[in-house]
């Protein structure tokens, strides 16, 4: 693997040549999520695209006695692929086809270009920016509100070591029993969502649960006490969202052979919902926004939600052209 100093040329959308792109600065959880990456782009049978992302910094001088030495500007660059060597150094005995690149700009804009032509964008919780109190950093949460394909966060209690694959390789695609888990609202964005939700799951081999979340009525009518609690409505609410989940996990089956889905109706806030599942699941996928919030919110409150509290890794998939929404089940009003 060769650090590519250069800056990628743009290419077609609709290629995805990159494969499976991952943003790598050196740091710990970079490192997990440079293992996540190699996993999956094998799953794939992809390339794998390690990108690291420097800027230049603004320069004044005040006489031309002040100005540097030439090539001093080259030093961050030279930085950028002394970190890729890094990359290089941990891959030594990947077997699939890797590529690194060495990118001037921004690090979440960069990576968000780059999704345009990726299939996958992974990145580490945190990097080496930000406030060490964040448990999300900046461009992991820049990224997702604004890319072009699914991101996947990887958390820092993610473990390279669990679910060795048959081969024995370190790079092979884990053999984990865990299911995949992702929420539904009945929103276009979550089927988009969860259509991914059901290929990720069965190119792993392993079961989805599709979570609708029921809102207990209790939380409602704590803020309007006049009202009452009608216990009997709450039940019918259920058996309505049940039905649906059926329809839904059929639904979801029938557009992505192979996979195998379950409706799961589970009282609570979405969010805690999610977060909850996630310390048992292999994968927890949401869309970037659902039914509620504000229109203009990238990432909803929900997907920040989970991203913040999930116990694993997190896929956000945008609002992405997708012909299999025809005939989609109706959700209960």
């Amino acid at each position: 693997m060769t650090p590519n100093p250069h800056t990628l040329t743009p290419l077609n959308d609709a290629e995805r040549t990159l494969g499976v792109v991952v943003g790598f600065d050196g740091s710990e959880q970079s490192f997990l999520a440079l293992h996540y990456a190699a996993r999956a782009a094998q799953r794939r049978n992809s390339q794998l695209t390690v990108v690291n992302a420097y800027r230049l910094p603004a320069q004044f001088y005040s006489t031309l006695a002040a100005l540097p030495p030439e090539g001093e500007a080259d030093l961050p660059r030279q930085d950028s692929e002394a970190v890729l060597a890094q990359a290089h150094e941990y891959l030594q005995d990947y077997p699939g086809h890797v590529v690194a690149h060495s990118v001037e700009g921004d690090a979440a804009g960069v990576l968000v270009k780059l999704s345009a032509s990726a299939q996958l964008v992974v990145l580490g919780g945190r990097g080496r920016g930000g406030f060490v109190g964040r448990i999300v950093g900046s461009v992991a949460t820049a990224v997702p509100a604004h890319a072009h394909c699914p991101t996947v966060i990887v958390p820092a209690s993610y473990d390279p070591q669990a679910g060795v694959g048959p081969d024995g390789g370190r790079f092979s695609p884990a053999q984990d029993p865990r299911p995949v888990v992702v929420g539904v609202d009945g929103s276009s964005i979550s089927r988009v969502a969860a259509l991914q939700a059901a290929e990720a799951a069965a190119e792993r081999g392993a079961p989805l649960h599709a979570i609708i979340a029921l809102l207990p009525l209790d939380d409602v009518t704590g803020w309007y006490p006049d009202i009452g609690f009608d216990s009997s409505y709450a039940e019918q609410r259920r058996r309505e969202l049940e039905e649906h989940a059926q329809a839904e996990a059929a639904w979801l089956q029938s557009r992505v052979p192979g996979a195998q889905v379950s409706g799961v109706v589970e009282v609570g806030a979405a969010d805690d919902v999610l977060a909850q599942r996630s310390a048992e699941a292999q994968l927890t996928v949401v869309g970037t926004r659902g039914r509620g919030g504000i229109r203009s919110a990238l990432l909803g409150s929900t997907s920040r939600s989970v991203l913040t509290a999930a116990a694993g890794p997190v896929m956000i998939v945008p609002d992405l052209p997708e012909p299999r929404l025809e005939d989609q089940p109706q959700f209960p009003a």
